[in-house]
């Protein structure tokens, strides 16, 4: 398939987020009991991402003023999370941040040099951390359609319905982030 094609096929007439962040795809065979706790996993993270997305904007409500040790909780939280994450990228839990363009059908991937060694057909992993201030990341199952230098196209495998919501429901969150961001700057 050609990279023109897959990018129709991953990306037409669906919600896409594009952006640096951690990613990788790790090829190779992928068990279905692991990959059904993966998913399980991945929507789990997802939902739980969303609804604490969701508590935080509701806190900065005008109306609503969070009392101080509310805040003072969440500071500590925040500066949990970002140790965390610092340890997880120091020990390389966490892939390299890359250019991620992805939406609930696929990813394309900028490999640098690891593209080199997948071809289209390749099963494995898409492993992305859905959020700055998280140190964990989610899997996807997913293969290679196409390679054109150092990007990589992949399909998603069949996500089950509440994956494919959460993982809709995200892109729309980090999109509609980068919309405001993009029109604070103006």
């Amino acid at each position: 398939m050609t990279w023109q094609a897959a990018e129709a096929e991953l990306f037409g007439d669906v919600l896409v987020h594009q952006d640096r962040r951690p990613a990788a795809f790790l090829p190779g065979p992928c068990d279905p009991g692991v990959a059904h706790v993966a998913a399980a996993r991945a929507e789990m993270l997802l939902s739980s991402l969303a609804l604490s997305e969701n508590a935080r904007s509701e806190d900065g409500d005008e109306h609503n003023e969070p009392s101080s040790a509310l805040q003072r909780v969440e500071a500590k939280l925040d500066l949990v999370l970002g140790l965390l994450g610092t340890m997880m990228a120091e020990r390389g839990d966490l892939p390299p941040p890359t250019v991620l363009r992805w939406s609930t059908r696929g990813a394309r991937v900028d490999m640098l040099g690891d593209a080199l060694a997948i071809r289209p057909g390749a099963r494995g992993v898409l492993r992305v951390q859905p959020a700055d201030w998280l140190p964990d990341c989610i899997e996807l199952p997913a293969h290679a359609i196409a390679v054109e230098g150092a990007r990589a196209w992949l399909a998603f495998e069949p996500l089950s319905p509440p994956l494919a919501d959460a993982l809709e429901r995200h892109l729309f969150r980090l999109h509609r982030r980068q919309v405001a961001e993009s029109r604070r700057l103006r």
